[in-house]
């Protein structure tokens, strides 16, 4: 269990019944989307109707409730369906975060029509700052993305593109190669040639195009060979 010094309220009014209990923060957070387990995030297991007066919720009131008088069933439920007392200053860093996230994506995803390449990190932020976009704080970045894509091409041109390219990697950088290229896109196809180089076709994101060439480069010192096949 956590320190009751780093807890927070959780509570949830269900069925004309109100339920408290006490949480670490941050290990709720976790918790709501399935990165820790129950018994890290509890400060204690007493669930109550009112946390100030110490009055604890009725067996009967969590079945009438939740449908069960499991304490872990429903603190669990009280977590994950109710709502989390935060603090102006977490929800704020929470946000601050969530926008650093958005925009790392869409900087590596896509790019501007006009030249080809990603947009930098720092005009992204200039630009959802002037639109004045809200992040939520519990949804993920990968859910907000299109909604920021959305605003953003109000006052920047961006393509959300994949690429598909043909590579071919000299032998002796084949091994080390293959592992960068995997990491950074999606193998269509390998092809290890007779003499040991290797022969791939991939897709990736636009944005991501020139960091994959930038490690391989360095790894192999500029002896890649590739070529665009198709964007979409």
């Amino acid at each position: 269990m956590s320190d009751i010094s780093e807890s927070v309220l959780a509570r949830i009014s269900k069925k004309g019944k109100h339920f408290e209990i006490l949480v670490n923060l941050e290990k709720a957070i976790d918790f709501k989307h399935g990165k820790v387990e129950l018994d890290e995030v509890l400060v204690s297991d007493n669930i109550f109707k009112d946390s100030k007066k110490g009055s604890h919720a009725s067996e009967e009131d969590m079945k009438t409730a939740f449908g069960t008088d499991d304490k872990m069933e429903v603190i669990a439920k009280i977590i994950k369906e109710g709502e989390l007392q935060l603090t102006a200053e977490y929800k704020n860093n929470l946000r601050e975060e969530k926008k650093k996230q958005v925009i790392q994506l869409i900087h590596r995803n896509a790019v501007d029509p006009k030249t080809g390449y990603p947009h930098p990190i720092e005009r992204l932020e200039m630009a959802v700052d002037d639109i004045g976009i809200h992040f939520d704080e519990f949804k993920s970045a990968e859910d907000q993305m299109q909604e920021v894509l959305k605003k953003l091409r109000e006052v920047l041109p961006i393509s959300f593109e994949i690429r598909e390219l043909s590579i071919r990697i000299p032998a002796q950088f084949g091994g080390q190669s293959f592992q960068i290229i995997k990491k950074y896109s999606k193998i269509m196809k390998e092809d290890w040639q007779t003499d040991g180089s290797l022969l791939v076709l991939i897709e990736i994101p636009a944005g991501m195009q020139n960091e994959l060439f930038d490690k391989l480069n360095d790894l192999t010192h500029g002896q890649v060979e590739s070529k665009i096949i198709s964007k979409r």
